[in-house]
């Protein structure tokens, strides 16, 4: 039976503070590209790094498959936005090093096979003897997500991974991640963290809004792009811009609501 991640009643705050998080209750089928969307503070980032076990909700569950996470697993990849990858092993060792946490009898020469393939995956086929201090920030990046895949992990969680790129980098990544996701025959489970209603909606098969102050779900929308996307005819169809000015209205009544409050 496929993976299922499940989020019940989440709350989460730090000691006696305001609320960071308060009731979040998803479901998200194996294989769906799911992605997170909310203004600065909304508790995007912070509902991830519960997923991932890195924190540990102040009340609720959260689980993957039958299996309560406690804390973090190989089964959950992750793809921050500072690529994190380590600056005294070149590229395709930090890839080797991947893999040889999930394939522990594999020996080094097999190691450094499978990660020059994820390498030319992501395209970085000439960069596979550089350290990340030799590569721009788009190259190290997509090692970053060569790493992630290379680890096999069925829930891949991305934290604003193409935030500081430039708009060029940002778009050919976007359409790396979904081609590599569209095309591979054992889907992963993705969960994407972004503030950008564009990038939201055109990664995802479905976006979740958060609101702030406490985060909780505000909206959950189903994203009417099928099939393989033309990023051209994505952007240019009226759907697509009717859907999102009603999420930019969404967001925007909720900072006006803050605001009020304040």
């Amino acid at each position: 039976m496929d993976s299922v991640l499940s989020i019940e009643n989440v709350n989460f705050s730090y000691n006696s503070e305001s609320p960071i998080l308060e009731g979040i209750n998803l479901k998200v089928p194996s294989g769906q590209f799911l992605t997170l969307l909310g203004s600065s503070g909304s508790g995007k980032s912070t509902l991830l790094r519960l997923i991932s076990g890195l924190q540990r909700p102040t009340s609720g569950n959260i689980s993957w498959g039958d299996k309560e996470i406690t804390g973090p697993g190989i089964e959950r990849g992750i793809v921050f936005q500072d690529y994190a990858l380590f600056p005294w092993f070149s590229v395709v060792d930090n890839i080797a090093l991947a893999i040889g946490k999930v394939k522990k009898g594999a020996s080094k020469k097999e190691r450094r096979k499978e990660a020059e393939e994820y390498l030319l995956k992501v395209g970085l086929q000439d960069a596979i003897g550089k350290y990340p201090f030799e590569l721009s920030g788009g190259m190290r990046q997509r090692a970053a997500i060569a790493r992630a895949l290379a680890l096999g992990s069925p829930l891949l969680l991305m934290d604003e991974p193409f935030g500081a790129l430039d708009t060029v980098n940002r778009a050919r990544l976007q359409d790396l991640v979904l081609d590599l996701h569209q095309k591979s025959s054992a889907k992963q489970t993705i969960i994407f963290v972004t503030h950008d209603i564009d990038e939201a909606l055109y990664l995802g098969d479905r976006t979740i809004i958060l609101g702030s102050s406490p985060g909780r779900v505000i909206a959950d929308v189903v994203t009417p792009i099928t099939g393989n996307r033309n990023r051209s005819a994505v952007f240019e169809s009226g759907e697509f811009r009717g859907l999102r000015e009603s999420i930019s209205e969404k967001l925007s009544a909720e900072i006006l609501t803050q605001l009020a409050n304040v």
